[in-house]
């Protein structure tokens, strides 16, 4: 009965143990997605304000409708760069927050 006890103490510890590792990763993750998105924010804000200013300096409307589209083609374009960026992220973090549970679900096997 001791022996067992033990045993149970010592698998809930190492769960626990493994919980937190897991719990660091899963932190760890969402500040670099956090970090990424915000530099998105930025640049994506800084391209819409010189995109603007140039339609506003533009001599024709021809000049103006052609910087609109060479910005939404390089919006479109960074947007679709930094969703597989992201995407990447979240894969990694999700293979990171699993690494300290691989043992434990190897010895319940």
């Amino acid at each position: 009965m001791t022996q067992t006890y033990e045993d149970f103490s010592k698998y809930g510890k190492e769960f626990a143990d493994t919980g937190l590792k897991s719990f660091a990763s899963l932190s760890k993750g969402a500040q670099a997605i956090a970090t990424e998105a915000g530099e998105y924010t930025k640049k994506s804000f800084e391209a819409g304000s010189a995109a603007v200013e140039k339609m506003f300096s533009a001599k024709s409307l021809e000049k103006a409708i052609e910087i609109q589209s060479d910005y939404a083609k390089q919006s479109y374009e960074a947007f679709v760069a930094e969703a597989t960026k992201i995407g990447d992220l979240y894969a990694e973090l999700a293979k990171e927050a699993y690494k300290p549970f691989e043992s434990i679900v190897a010895k319940a096997k």
